[in-house]
């Protein structure tokens, strides 16, 4: 089963690649064609018990989130890029935790007294954006210019921005179904959780910083072996001490890559080491748990999250660039730029899904998150490629060609 995976997925991500597309989305789609309601090739026991792989996958695709950012490179991407990533972030947050907290009542009537936390979830699982679709774009028409620089430093910093937004959400929505009242305890636990997030991915970094520099040679094997032992331990001692272990193990990854230069190279080396068959495998994997009867029940739910989404990017995005006097072309075009999402997006949404709290609500929450990816992956390239061209960014010459 573990063959076909990556291998459907590998000829997917391909072919779609021949059409413009990223990657991810071929994975996405050959997961959906090896559903069980689909096909019927992979049985439905093997996604049940698919949560090992999502794991191990998922913990690669956030550290290397927390190694993107590298503290000179933040400084270096200046002021506008800050003030942007935090507005468009916070306004697709805001924008579609209203929208959803009016409307799941009148959408889903057997799910409105869980209204608010799925709304609040909703709301911080709207704000990370996917950079390598429109990566992909500036690419492959050789793109340059205020517009391409802030897009990218943005979508850097808005994972991290949206990881904190899902810790805080997370631990609300399941205080909010505890507990009708708030209380101190209910304010100090998701504080007290985060620290220990915090502390934890600092402390395993920095030991295998140490390790890594005492005892690894110059092999990659080595080291990788090393990172991955690290890595899962980080995981793992999250979870031990009730702390968010996604948060844990990002923090581990900006902590190895600010710690000292021989730690530098290590998210290169992951990235061009095994970084691909995590994706095929994370990706094909969620394809795979799209529930087509609960997504057709929630395809509402997928056009207003979209909608919504789309709407809070271009304010904050707006206002952000208004607040720091950027260029007229990054006001009017940045957000266009801002529609795809990705990984860790469904990985969050698939941690939720595993939260004993959350079970009323698990199936819609992951069917409507991965709706919305598809729509946005297959979408975005396309608005990317367009608001490059209207800012005057694509190089002419190549685009022709295409």
């Amino acid at each position: 089963m573990l063959g076909t995976l990556l291998f459907t997925g590998f000829v997917a991500g391909r072919v779609v690649s021949k059409f413009g597309l990223p990657e991810v989305t071929g994975y996405i789609l050959a997961g959906i064609l090896l559903n069980p309601e689909v096909s019927g090739i992979i049985p439905v026991s093997f996604i049940e018990n698919s949560s090992l792989i999502t794991t191990m996958t998922l913990s690669i695709i956030t550290f290397s989130v927390g190694a993107s950012l590298f503290i000179p490179r933040i400084k270096k991407v200046g002021k506008t890029i800050g003030v942007v990533a935090l507005f468009e972030a916070q306004f697709a947050n805001l924008f579609i935790a209203a929208g959803f907290a009016l409307l799941i009542p009148v959408l889903l009537p057997a799910l409105a007294q869980y209204a608010i936390p799925m709304a609040i979830l909703f709301g911080a699982l709207g704000s990370p954006t996917d950079p390598s679709a429109t990566l992909a774009v500036a690419h492959q028409f050789k793109c340059d210019g205020p517009v391409t620089r802030t897009v990218m430093g943005v979508a850097a910093m808005d994972d991290g921005i949206g990881m904190l937004n899902y810790s805080v959400a997370a631990a609300a929505a399941a205080v909010l179904i505890a507990h009708n009242s708030f209380s101190a305890d209910s304010v100090f636990s998701p504080l007290l959780r985060i620290g220990a997030s915090l502390a934890t991915g600092a402390s395993v970094g920095g030991l295998f910083s140490l390790l890594e520099k005492k005892l690894a040679s110059d092999s990659t094997a080595q080291m990788l072996a090393l990172l991955l032992g690290s890595l899962y331990g980080c995981y793992g001692i999250s979870l031990v001490f009730h702390a968010d272990p996604l948060l844990a193990v990002m923090v581990m990854g900006f902590t190895v890559v600010n710690i000292g230069n021989w730690c530098r190279q290590i998210p290169s080396i992951v990235s061009g080491s095994i970084e691909e068959i995590v994706f095929i495998l994370f990706f094909t994997v969620s394809g795979m748990k799209l529930d087509f009867s609960v997504l057709r029940s929630s395809a509402l739910l997928v056009l207003l999250f979209v909608i919504l989404r789309v709407a809070g990017k271009f304010a904050g995005t707006s206002i952000g660039a208004r607040l720091t006097s950027a260029p007229a072309s990054v006001r009017k075009y940045t957000g266009f730029c801002l529609v795809p999402q990705g990984g860790i997006v469904i990985g969050l949404a698939l941690v939720l899904h595993a939260v004993p709290a959350f079970k009323p609500f698990a199936d819609t929450l992951v069917s409507v998150i991965l709706g919305t990816v598809v729509v946005n992956e297959l979408t975005g390239p396309v608005l990317s490629r367009w608001a490059l061209k209207k800012s005057g960014e694509v190089h002419t010459k190549q685009a022709t060609h295409h």
